[in-house]
């Protein structure tokens, strides 16, 4: 059977929001997939600042803020399917939202509200993707891995370079995902002192020389001694990363080389964890998200992941920059079919569940 969705994914680096017009075919044992159109629209900066200071409102103007958002989201959708002329073409819209507040076990938010978007789009929507899994236990993240599992059955590793650096890992035994450290969102904040929205290829991070003692402490935080499964909120990067990474004095060069040697470490130090028991001959792994275009963190994860016999793998730009928007797309089409869209063993949950509220936009 044949999908036409749209899929929408906003980030914690707040670089922008990305839409994917997706078509997934449902076959015997697999599904395939072609991402039609896709875009990264920037935000503008008031939404930037809206976004960033969602967590400081009370709980009012953070509800008003939710339903404005969602409005907001759809008048983009909309504009996404003049411009592609995809009237008529879309059957549903799968938004995951921007994360605000992420407090697993107990609660997870993200703003978007799916009844706007719903009413101007005129089109069924599936919000709240993470919502059940939190409910069950579990850390409500990652939610990717499903879309992976089922569209890449090959690759051992997927890394996804965002604001946080998320692995999976699909072991004959058992398949596994978890945060593993911030990254974009740590390294835009440093360029952003030199006026910067984003070192550009990690160009300032090459000329810059790491420090060893700042990048000893880095790697002490607690977070990173935690058992799987676990997950990291957006104020980890902001509230603990970055002032300790300030509190180096370094310059920008130096600051991002060492923040970008520090995401090399904690990712191939959790490959090196999972490397026994998987086969030697597909030891892939598969990188996308914006940290994938960053050239100087490729060559640094390189240099400490092909000694162990793992190749990094860039695949097409355009599945770079749009595999978020696809999976959440694929994610709305498994809820749509009552089909489980998390694994209990990637999440820690009591077991795995079918997430995502449904809201019909028919006119």
């Amino acid at each position: 059977m044949l999908y036409r969705v749209i899929g929408i994914m906003s980030g914690s680096s707040l670089d922008g929001l990305d839409i994917a017009f997706v078509e997934l075919q449902a076959k015997p044992g697999q599904w395939d997939f072609d991402i039609v159109e896709a875009e990264c629209i920037p935000y503008p900066e008031e939404w930037i600042g809206k976004l960033q200071n969602a967590i400081n409102l009370n709980a009012k103007d953070y509800l008003l803020l939710h339903a404005e958002y969602g409005h907001y989201l759809g008048k983009q959708v909309n504009a996404f399917m003049d411009k592609y002329g995809l009237a008529y073409k879309v059957a549903l819209i799968s938004s995951h939202g921007h994360t605000s507040f992420h407090v697993p076990p107990y609660m997870t938010a993200q703003l978007g509200d799916g009844a706007a978007i719903a009413a101007e789009t005129g089109l069924p929507v599936i919000t709240d993707l993470r919502a059940v899994d939190v409910a069950l236990g579990g850390q409500g993240a990652p939610i990717v891995p499903m879309g992976e599992k089922i569209l890449w059955k090959d690759y051992s590793f997927f890394l996804n370079l965002g604001g946080i650096a998320n692995l999976s890992v699909n072991r004959p035994d058992q398949y596994l995902a978890y945060d593993v450290c911030p990254a974009n969102r740590i390294l835009n904040l440093v360029a952003a002192k030199k006026g910067l929205a984003y070192d550009d290829g990690g160009k300032l991070a090459a000329t810059g020389k790491i420090d060893k003692a700042l990048l000893h402490k880095l790697n002490a935080l607690e977070y990173y001694g935690k058992a799987y499964p676990k997950s990291l909120a957006n104020d980890f990067g902001t509230d603990i990363v970055f002032p300790l990474l300030e509190s180096g004095k370094l310059s920008e060069q130096d600051a991002l080389a060492t923040y970008t040697e520090h995401i090399a470490i904690q990712v191939s130090e959790e490959v090196e964890k999972h490397l026994p028991g998987l086969s030697l001959s597909n030891n892939h792994i598969l990188v996308t998200g914006g940290g994938a275009f960053n050239q100087f963190l490729v060559e640094r994860l390189r240099s400490h992941l092909e000694p162990m016999r793992v190749e990094v793998e860039l695949p097409d730009p355009r599945l770079v920059n749009f595999k978020e928007a696809l999976i959440m797309a694929l994610l709305g089409v498994l809820r749509w079919r009552d089909e489980p869209t998390t694994m209990s063993t990637v999440t820690g949950a009591t077991r795995d569940s079918i997430g995502g509220a449904v809201w019909m936009g028919a006119h």
